[in-house]
């Protein structure tokens, strides 16, 4: 099947062959049969790609924050490498669809194989989405017109948030496609409307559909007009969905409404305000958060557990079902929003007269009814991955997880390797295929189990998310591959047993978690200078992780373990590498429970005794700065002390011969662990990891996170006696 990306280094835009998508629990399978090309967000995408880096910047300030703090932690080259990388990632376009359900996934209700349905799925032949955001389209609703739902939803929840009442007047500032359509709903709802745009074909639409308007390519003052048409009174409300950097149209609805009036932000503005505007009238301002409740909340979108009826009234599917409500009731007119139907073949033509003609409002995109279902596909092949003489037998590698670390990280250093690099998997198969054909893998599937079934794969690298790994471990292990799992193995105490008898059924096959940092080239300079200790050692390893939002699935214990098991382990294993003795002991604490603390199990200090008598302080600190190092590692031994900084720098005090040493650049050990792997299954030999080491590390951080939540003994029960 085909699907349209754009490059967000260069603003092409493209029609991809991809594998279509594999629908899975709480989902829809959806062939598509119409799309909405969203003229004020997608072509902001579009030209933001088309432009150059310094305008990239100041289109982006807040990323140019982020990557000025990633330059001071992690060095200017890493750095680059990673903004240009990111930019060279395509990204799928569209989110306004209609089709056919094909399937349905377990655990869903109220929809059928058959049913016409809108979805916030992409400009896809077959797209495959959560059922929250998917809603039945009624008979007595075309497919075009039913192809606006999604954004019409945009629309509806920020006049929801505006809160207009029967006979209120209020003034539509940008009459593109999304200010028409709030017009329309707002005159729906009884109101007295005014819209202000520079272009007379939207400002005819808008008087078609029952607003007055402003013509402000005459010149003409949208605050004066406003005040007219509310009798000098001021408008009861301003829906700004207008999209410039200038702060006019904010400034502009707080002149024209009245005392306690309601404006609100759906478009994109610049957000200067003045306080005196607001604080005379005592003004609201808010912004609107597109679909509606549900929104970014990945319980509701991706789970399906749905708000209750009563409490939240107007979800994101709920403003779907009212939108396809009204145009049922001929309510509203979406058929005149039409500029244009382009089929999907021609998706580049119709970005191209996107960015050239401003004055086009609805694109819709159309779809063949016959298409490709296959759920692997071959790619054009590329000459050879290097000119290196071969040794030994390289290993045949299918990559089960295609996101932004598999990417990023993983396959780049993949492809640098002798490695046979056979098939990439991802339940999206646009990012599967994007993936295979950066890197030069011969497929692309979103199917997992074709990697575990090729025979002709040797070996499985599984780059998913947490809760995913040991089930799919336990399933490459039984079809007699080599696995490389990302960290972590294992989320609980059960999974890893399951692993460990996975491993020892398997016999001869390697598994290896990633960690990484023992293989970076500081870190091994450090083991080698440890190596002729006599003492035990004292190690304390201090991680600036940086917070991360609550709600991010990292932090959920079910799917991503929380932060200590799923990134803490990496720590904990670079100390047992640097000691070189089991973990005999270990106790754990985290920050008390007082009120802004919020997650407490990312602030926490763990305290590992080691059987030779060495001891090692992991602290995992969420609440720190970004200016700060993200990792440093102080080693004491026998009058000595090495001191590791975020992997660029060594220093040594009282080494003698040594004082320090400098990378080039930050190496945490990625590529050199996956040559390392590929190295020792093309020659044969060990285990790069013993299996003991690796169980040991998994089970330290179940240990830590158990332990850490203990209460402490209090001072009263800590006598001489």
């Amino acid at each position: 099947m085909r699907q349209v990306v754009q490059n967000l280094k260069n603003g092409v835009t493209e029609l991809l062959d991809v594998p279509a998508p594999a629908c899975h629990a709480g989902q829809l399978l959806i062939a598509t049969r119409r799309s909405l090309i969203s003229a004020g967000t997608e072509r902001m995408l579009v030209e933001f790609g088309q432009a150059n880096l310094l305008a990239k910047a100041k289109a982006q300030p807040e990323r140019v924050r982020q990557v000025l703090d990633k330059v001071r932690t992690d060095g200017l080259l890493p750095t680059l490498e990673t903004v240009f990388a990111r930019l060279d990632q395509p990204l799928p376009l569209g989110y306004c669809n209609v089709g056919t359900v094909l399937a349905v996934g377990e655990g869903v209700t109220g929809f059928a194989p058959g049913d016409r349905v809108v979805s916030n799925g992409p400009h896809a032949e077959i797209v495959c989405v959560p059922k929250n955001l998917c809603c039945r389209i009624p008979d007595e609703v075309s497919d075009d017109e039913a192809a606006f739902t999604v954004l019409a939803a945009v629309g509806l929840q920020g006049l929801r948030l505006a809160d207009p009442a029967l006979g209120e007047t209020v003034v539509v500032l940008g009459l593109g496609l999304l200010g028409l359509i709030v017009v329309q709903l707002l005159v729906a709802n009884g109101c007295r409307v005014l819209g202000a745009d520079f272009d007379a074909h939207k400002l005819a639409l808008a008087r078609q559909f029952g607003a007055g308007t402003v013509d402000l390519s005459t010149g003409a003052d949208p605050v004066t007009a406003a005040m007219a048409f509310s009798n000098n009174r001021g408008v009861d409300a301003v829906i700004i969905t207008a999209s410039t950097k200038s702060n006019e149209p904010v400034h502009q609805a707080a002149q024209m409404s009245r005392k306690r009036g309601r404006i609100v932000l759906v478009g994109v503005t610049g957000l200067a305000l003045d306080r005196a505007d607001f604080y005379e009238k005592e003004l609201t301002f808010q912004v609107s958060c597109s679909y509606g409740p549900g929104r970014y909340d990945e319980a509701y979108e991706q789970r399906g557990q749905d708000y209750p009826f009563g409490f939240v009234r107007w979800t994101e599917q709920r403003n779907f079902e009212a939108v396809l409500d009204l145009l049922a009731g001929k309510q509203l007119d979406f058929g005149a929003l039409i500029s244009r139907q382009v089929p999907q073949a021609q998706a580049p033509d119709a970005y191209r007269l996107l960015t050239e003609d401003h004055a086009l409002l609805g694109v819709i995109l159309t779809y063949p009814e016959n298409v490709s279902t296959a759920r692997v596909i071959a790619m054009p092949q590329k000459p050879a991955q290097n000119s290196r003489t071969v040794v030994g037998h390289p290993p045949v590698v299918g990559v089960i997880g295609a996101g932004n670390f598999a990417s990023l990280v993983l396959l780049p250093a993949l492809a640098k390797t002798d490695a046979r690099l056979k098939t990439v998997v991802d339940s999206s198969g646009a990012a599967s295929a994007l993936a295979a054909r950066k890197y030069g893998f011969a497929q692309a599937t979103s199917e997992y189990r074709e990697a575990l079934e090729d025979a002709d794969i040797t070996t499985v690298f599984i780059a998913t998310r947490h809760n995913t790994h040991a089930r799919f471990v336990i399933e490459a292990l039984r079809a007699g591959k080599h696995v490389f799992v990302e960290k972590p193995l294992a989320l609980n105490r059960e999974e890893l047993l399951q692993v460990r008898s996975a491993w020892e059924e398997a016999g001869d096959r390697h598994l290896m978690i990633g960690f990484n940092r023992r293989f970076a080239p500081l870190a091994m300079r450090m083991r080698k200078l440890l190596a002729s200790r006599s003492q035990p050692l004292s190690v304390i390893y201090t991680v600036n992780a940086g917070a991360i939002p609550p709600e991010h699935w990292t932090q959920d214990l079910k799917v991503g373990g929380g932060r200590i098991i799923g990134e803490g382990c990496h720590f904990i294993d670079l100390i047992r590498h640097l000691v070189g003795a089991p973990i005999v002991g270990l106790e754990a604490r985290m920050l008390g429970d007082v009120p802004g603390v919020g997650v407490r199990q990312d602030k926490m200090s763990i305290l590992l005794e080691f059987a030779d008598g060495s001891m090692g302080t992991v602290h995992y600190l969420a609440n720190g700065s970004k200016r700060f190092p993200k990792e440093r590692v102080e080693v004491f031994s026998e009058g000595r002390v090495l001191v590791l900084d975020n992997f660029q720098r060594l220093q040594g005090y009282g080494w003698g011969g040594f004082a320090g040493a400098r990378g080039m650049r930050q190496d945490k050990g990625h590529q050199a662990e996956i040559q390392a792997f590929i190295t020792r299954l093309q020659n044969g030999g060990e285990m790069v990891i013993p299996w003991s080491e690796l169980e040991e590390v998994t089970l330290a951080s179940f240990v830590a996170v158990e332990c850490a939540g203990n209460q402490p003994h209090p001072l009263s029960e800590l006598t001489l006696e």
